[in-house]
């Protein structure tokens, strides 16, 4: 049989081949944050398709770290029937179903959560939302941390099989993880363990609610891609390390934000010639307000092999999912046969061809291509 669907395990969860879903924002839910018909359709649809496991788009724990109005809510208990009958269909279905835990921190608006976001630290004002973000305080902090826990607890409810962390793409966690947006300089940031400090509060309170085996994984960048030093794939690898000593269950290679040019979606943008091509605005005062991005691209797939390959060492036996143009067979079976990656993580074709997987095991699909 091909490795692409062997059975692996992450914690106790044995998934039944490698595909998962990577987190895509759907913006289908409520706009209370209720889970919708369509939602639950849509993840029924890709768990009849066989994908192994399902991460649904991101869902906020604070209704201030909300990003977007149709954002799935994982907020108070009055989300629990809705992500109930989500993770019902999913299992009635042969599925497997993460949910996917964010703050967005800096990364919205007023007009979002009523009132002007918060970072870790106010400095930069975003290329996308356009706002300058204030301060966290250290009471706000330690409050963020258990709404992660919390949160953590309604997933479980809610009967999930397993919990991500989004650490990747500019949100809270890898706001405070960056050099580049943290420039805090008292316990939360400073130096490589202070800006781990909130990460690593965040996975010991999620564990606190959830019961032994189930599996917590992250998503983490692996390079920012800012306009100065952010997280680079040495810096990444450390963070990985400090993740397989807290017995993190997998990690999910992703890179970008916002900040270099919504790089997260570049698609056939291969990360090298995308950042040679990139020119940064800068006003009077020297900020950063936008990108400018020329030329077309051939694809390079999987565009974050390289940064897996140092991670991967570090991990040990942690299982590392690969996200990013992943799109052929044959390709994504070489990368499990060389032992890059464990699972394989893909976003846009699944928009379009929920029964891709079905497809690829009974040899009538070549390329997944989201065209």
């Amino acid at each position: 049989m091909s490795l692409l669907f062997n059975p692996m395990k992450i914690g106790d969860l044995e998934v039944k081949n490698r595909f998962v879903h990577s987190a895509t924002c759907e913006s289908m839910a409520e706009e209370t944050g209720e889970v919708t018909d369509s939602l639950i359709a849509r993840y029924r649809d890709l768990a009849r398709g066989e994908v192994g496991l399902i991460i649904p788009g991101y869902m906020y724990v604070h209704p201030l770290g909300r990003t977007n109005i149709k954002q799935t809510g994982i907020h108070n208990d009055e989300m629990i029937p809705g992500l109930t009958r989500l993770a019902d269909a999913v299992h009635a279905e042969g599925g497997a179903i993460a949910f996917q835990l964010v703050h967005g921190g800096r990364q919205t608006t007023k007009s979002v959560i009523g009132q002007r976001p918060m970072a870790p630290s106010a400095k930069w004002r975003d290329p996308l939302y356009f706002v300058k973000p204030r301060e966290m305080s250290e009471e706000e902090i330690l409050g963020v941390i258990e709404d992660f826990g919390r949160a953590a607890g309604r997933a479980v409810q809610a009967g999930a099989d397993g919990i991500q962390l989004h650490c990747a793409h500019g949100y809270l966690i890898n706001q405070f993880l960056s050099p580049f947006l943290n420039l805090r300089e008292d316990s939360w940031g400073g130096s490589a363990e202070k800006r781990f400090r909130f990460l690593r509060e965040v996975v010991l309170a999620a564990r606190r609610a959830m019961p032994e085996g189930m599996p917590l994984f992250v998503k983490l960048s692996s390079n920012d891609f800012t306009p100065k030093e952010g997280i680079t794939p040495p810096l990444a690898c450390e963070y990985a390390r400090w993740l397989a000593d807290l017995g993190i269950d997998a990690v999910e290679v992703s890179s970008g934000g916002w900040f270099s040019f919504m790089n997260t979606l570049r698609g056939g943008v291969p990360v090298k010639e995308l950042m040679k091509n990139v020119a940064w605005y800068k006003k009077p005062a020297g900020r950063v307000v936008i990108g400018r991005m020329v030329g077309k691209y051939d694809l390079e797939e999987g565009y974050h092999l390289e940064a897996a390959g140092m991670m991967k060492p570090v991990l040990g036996d942690v299982p590392l999912i690969l996200v990013g143009g992943l799109r052929t067979p044959s390709f994504m079976e070489e990368v499990l046969r060389k032992g890059e990656a464990d699972f394989l993580s893909i976003s846009r074709p699944f928009i379009q061809k929920q029964d891709m997987v079905k497809k690829i095991r009974e040899g009538r699909a070549k390329h997944a291509s989201s065209k």
